[in-house]
């Protein structure tokens, strides 16, 4: 059990960071489409206001939205645990050391859950650059909650 909390709560905090990061380097979202990003607009569907999900606080005369970072990194933590828990099971669930589980989460909800809910465009209004960006980015993810699984694997 401490195996699957810290490697779970580990592997989601880094490949969140790590998620982050690569989205500056390669931007999935034009910046019209980013104003209102997908975990922002996510949440308005479910009847937040815009006022709340675009809440943010300043950081060197910038603004970061905390909204969307709570979310991110939910999401991230959430689907390392359920990795890691998988992985408890069978080995089948860390081919290509979790990358494989990168490219199936992408395809759950950026080609099926969120195209479907209207969160975001269907997958051919998507342009080539998000689908890109997205799917290298789910890749690293899930080899990043990987590597801390191995981790906390060698320590305990």
């Amino acid at each position: 059990m401490v195996i699957i909390m810290l490697s779970g709560l580990l592997g989601g905090i880094l490949s969140g960071f790590f998620k982050l990061g690569w989205e500056i380097l390669l931007p999935p979202r034009t910046p019209s489409r980013n104003k209102t990003n997908p975990p922002q607009y996510l949440l308005q569907q479910f009847g937040f206001s815009e006022e709340f999900t675009h809440r943010y606080f300043i950081f060197s005369r910038q603004k970061v939205q905390y909204i969307s970072l709570m979310m991110h990194f939910g999401f991230s933590i959430t689907f390392s645990f359920i990795y890691v828990i998988l992985v408890q099971y069978s080995t089948l669930f860390s081919i290509g050391q979790g990358s494989v589980y990168g490219i199936v989460i992408w395809i759950l909800f950026h080609l099926l859950i969120m195209p479907i809910m209207k969160t975001i465009p269907s997958i051919s209004n998507q342009p080539l650059s998000e689908h890109f960006s997205e799917l290298l980015g789910h890749i690293l993810w899930g080899f990043v909650i990987q590597i801390c699984y191995i981790y906390i694997l060698t320590i305990f």
